[in-house]
Parts: C-alpha cells; structure tokens; sequence
C-alpha cells in the first residue's frame, strides 16, 4: 500500500467570492451619485474621498477591532481616586478621527461657500456611506453635529463651547475646555422611572448663580460618557429645564459625574453607553426655565435625521456586499444572482433601499430649505418621524435577508453583515421608537393640520397616475387616525412609501420607481421579499441599482 504524499492538500478553496472591498461607495451608488450630479466638483470630490475609504481594507480593519475590543470602564485610578473614565481601542479613535475630520461633527453650522444651500445634503451623503463602515463612532459625532442647535439658546455658552466644535480636530484627552483643541458633546434623557416619558424625570437642579445651576440625579441610559459635556434635563421650579453640564470644571477636577457602569448592548458596541450618578454637577441653563423639553427638541430633530441616514447606510452597505457575493458564488452551474428566485429577492431588496435612500436624502434637503420656504418646512416636521419610522423599522428584515443570501458565508463575524444586523435596531429605539414617531406625527397633524396638506400636495405633484388613488388613501388614513390614536402606524406608512415613490419619480428613476410604486401602492399583501412582479426585469433592477465593479 503506498503511503499519502506528506504535501498534499487535504482541500482547495473554491467557489468563494473575492472580498468586498476596494469598490468606492460613493461612485458604485447610482442613488448617492444623482443626488449630487448638481453639487460644486469639489464637494463631490469629498464623496469621493469618503467613499474610497470606508471599503479599504484597512478601514473594514478599523471597524472589525473598534467591535470587538469593546470600551472598558475604569473607575478608580491606583490610589483610589474617583476617575470614571472609559477606554477605547486605538480603532474607535482612529474612526473619530476620520469622522471629524470630514466634518461629520460640525459642517452643517460651519457656512462653507461650497455648501451653501446644501449643508445637509452633502454632510448626508458623507454620513451615509461612513454608517455603511461603521455606525457605533457615529454615535458622538451625531449628538455632537446636534447639540449645537439647542447650545445657541444661551449665546453665551454658544460662544465658549461652538469655537471648540467647529474645528475638524478629534481630542480624546481628559481635561477641562480650556485645555483642549476640540470637544465632544453628548445627550443623557432617559432615566429608569421615565424612559420616552421625560416628563417623568426626577433629576433636581438648584440654582448656584446667574445661568448656573447644581444638578443631582441619575441618568439610566447615557450614551458617550467620555464626551467633554453632557445635554441633560432636569427640574427645576419653572419646570423642566435644559442644561450643558460639563465633564470636567474650570480648574481640571471632575464635575460629579460617577459612572456606576457600561451597558453591555445587542449592537452599538464600539461605542460606550452608560449608567450615571450625580450630585452637585454644575450645568449652564440653554433656553428658558421650564422650557428645557423645547429647547433639547431641537436637537432631537436633527439626531433623528442621522438615525435614518445610518439606517439606509447600513442597509446600502448589507446589499452591496450580498450582491457582490452572490454575483461570484455559483450554485447549480450558474451565478446565484442568475438564479430567477435570487434575483427575485435582491431586486426586491434593492428597491427598498433605492426608496430608503431616496427618502433620506430629500428630507435633508427640506432642512435645507426650511428657513426660507414654508412648504418645506412643513415636510421637515412632517416627514422626519414618518421617515426615521419606516426607515429604521425596515432595517432590521432587510440585512436579516441580505444575509441569508449569503448563508453561512454571511452568518460569521468575519463579515460586516453580523455586525450592521446587530446595529440595525439601535435606530429605531433611539431618540423615539416605532410608537413614539406615530405619535408625534399624530402631534404635528393636530397642531397644524395644513402642514400635513402641504406635504401631501408635495408627494401628489410627482406621484403621476399614482396622485390621485394615492391621495384618497391618505386622506382616508388621516381621518382615521383623527378618530382613533392606535390607527397612527397605519398613516405613518402610507406616508412613506407614498413620499419615497414620489422622490424616486422626482429623480427620474423611471422603471425602478415603477416597480417600488406598483409593489409597496397598489400591489398585493407582502410580507417578505421576492414577491416582485415578474413583469419588472429583477436582474436589470439590480445591475441598475448595484452596477457591477469594472
């Protein structure tokens, strides 16, 4: 009997996909690509820059570690002195860097020439396509780029605080504002007893001088707790207030903020989320006492906006790399794109995330132009929960079934889809949930019910022979909800899939935006994807949507 050969290969590695990565996300999304078609060259060679980056090898690198050396709570120094702070991986702070580099934190405020009418617009398509990397860094650089819209209601704090923002520095040290070259600000609202209910909050403040107040109480869910400040709310004898409260004091000591952990979260877990005690930490008032609820609303608003922005981006980067996969695989002798029921599915998918993109894009285009046209203000406050709602919600299903093209393949950490589905319901729940969104989009309907008129006039003007079946459907889910509060999910769908056909046929997406209105207006009971009519070419839809790399 002859012996093995000692060399020889116990298998080969075949019928595995080249990695994802080198495609620029920014040139390979025909989305992204047209709603920049009209912004100055230099703002689109920013895109470029982005979206060159974010599927670099090195970049993936980044992102996978950030995830997996989680921040570490350190809550005592070896003497035994209260420090409370949290370590990162050099990862997560190369990310931060990357990301306020590119502004993330701050271009909306910052008036550049290049920008001017579309501010939100161009920061979206950057945020887009870095979500579609990595969406637990964004975390910081939202409430950041956020905070400064309810800061400006005490001018004074605005003048000490916005300087240190408005630079494209990252800073992770320890120390008071004085000391650094750039600063962070995040958010603690929700309390154990309250939750979405604010009203509900306990947290006491004292006046200690002109704009000055000591705060004592307990925030259960604080997101980013090695920010340079903290936007919190808190009650005071005019009711509850809004305040800044700073990490550190003037004089380099900490301002009573005991961290009592981390919480160990489903996703979001290259960034800290913590539980937090405090006595006698000093906070500057923004805004008018007893009206802290408004005045953090403004900063709200604009968070939501990144919610949905993240959400399409990881459900934009899920799809791709499904696609580029599938595209490689073989099954049964034939790519499995090429297989009808594939094709089917992804095509399906794809005009979701066509839609989502879509919807995202044109209501930062509405903030955009809200301060000088009424109608498109009445689309921001309208649309935003409609839009954070359906966006956020539908994430989740769709990378679920992104991966599932994959199979195994994409059931392993040693893929980007694992960690997007891990990370996809952290923006639903974040900054309102499904319910929460109903609600308010009921709020803004009983407040002012033309405001809901103008938008629906907006989405009927682009819908074609949609316009008019479109609109009785609204209306009658309007005066539903106006009967029975429980009926408000009902309208804040209609609205969406409504307002995304409209922008898609705004933006000229011919059969695509066939296909999404036929399907999601006037098509049959759907409960999963791959029930696209075979009358829309399934294949085309996705070499449209997902042009292959040349």
């Amino acid at each position: 009997m002859s012996k093995p050969s000692a060399n020889r290969a116990t298998h080969e590695v075949l019928n595995q996909p080249t990695p994802f990565s080198g495609i620029n996300a920014y040139q390979s999304d025909p989305m992204l690509f047209e709603v920049a078609s009209q912004m100055p060259k230099k703002v689109r060679d920013e895109f470029s820059a982005v979206g060159r980056f974010v599927t670099t090898p090195e970049a993936q690198d980044l992102a996978r570690i950030a995830n997996e050396s989680t921040p570490q709570l350190r809550t005592f120094d070896p003497a035994g002195h209260r420090i409370d702070q949290v370590d990162f991986h050099p990862a997560y702070h190369a990310l931060m860097r990357r990301s306020c580099g590119n502004g993330l934190h701050c271009s909306i405020w910052e008036n550049r020439p290049e920008e001017k009418g579309i501010a939100q617009q161009a920061r979206a398509i950057k945020f887009f396509m870095t979500a579609g990397l990595e969406s637990g860094h964004l975390c910081p650089i939202t409430m950041t780029n956020a905070s400064l819209a309810s800061i400006r209601a005490n001018p004074a704090v605005y003048q000490i605080w916005a300087p240190k923002v408005l630079t494209h520095a990252y800073d992770s040290s320890h120390r008071p504002i004085a000391s650094k070259s750039a600063v962070t600000i995040g958010m603690g609202m929700t309390e154990k007893q309250g939750g979405t209910d604010v009203r509900a909050n306990t947290s006491r403040a004292e006046k200690a001088g002109e704009g000055v107040y000591r705060l004592t109480g307990h925030k259960w869910f604080m997101s980013a707790p090695m920010s340079d400040a903290f936007l919190m709310l808190a009650q005071m004898p005019e009711g509850l207030g809004c305040f800044l409260v700073p990490r550190y004091l003037e004089d380099g000591k900490p301002n009573g903020l005991q961290f009592q952990r981390l919480k160990d979260k489903l996703g979001n877990r290259s960034n800290a989320s913590s539980e937090v005690e405090f006595a006698n930490s000093y906070g500057y008032l923004l805004g008018d006492p007893g009206k802290g609820v408004r005045t953090i609303l403004e900063m709200v608003t604009l968070t939501r906006l990144d919610c949905a922005l993240a959400s399409a981006g990881i459900m934009r980067a899920s799809l791709a790399e499904s696609v580029h996969f599938c595209r490689q695989r073989k099954v049964f002798g034939k790519a499995l794109t090429e297989q009808p029921l594939m094709a089917r599915v992804q095509a399906d998918m794809a005009l979701d995330v066509a839609a989502a993109t879509a919807l995202v894009m044109r209501l930062a285009r509405a903030f955009d132009n809200s301060g000088n046209d009424e109608q498109e203000a009445a689309y921001a406050r309208v649309m935003t929960p409609v839009i954070k709602y359906w966006i956020c919600k539908m994430a989740p299903a769709l990378i679920y079934e992104a991966m599932e093209c994959m199979g195994g393949a994409g059931y392993v950490e040693e893929r980007a889809l694992a960690r997007h589905y891990r990370e996809a319901p952290v923006n639903a729940i974040w900054e309102g949930s499904g319910n929460v969104m109903a609600l308010d989009l009921l709020r803004t309907l009983s407040a002012d019910p033309r405001q809901l008129e103008a938008v629906i006039t907006t989405i009927a003007a682009d819908l074609g022979p949609f316009s008019k079946r479109t609109v009785d459907v609204l209306t009658a889910a309007t005066a539903l909800c106006q009967r029975d509060e429980s009926a408000a999910r009902l309208l804040a769908e209609q609205l969406a899939y409504s307002a995304a056909s409209a922008e898609l046929y705004r933006m000229g997406a011919g059969r695509i935006a066939d296909a999404f209105a036929e399907s999601r207006l006037a098509g049959s009971w759907r409960s999963t994807y791959g029930m696209l009519d075979m009358r829309f070419d399934a294949a085309q839809i996705v070499s449209l949507l997902y042009p292959e790399a040349t």
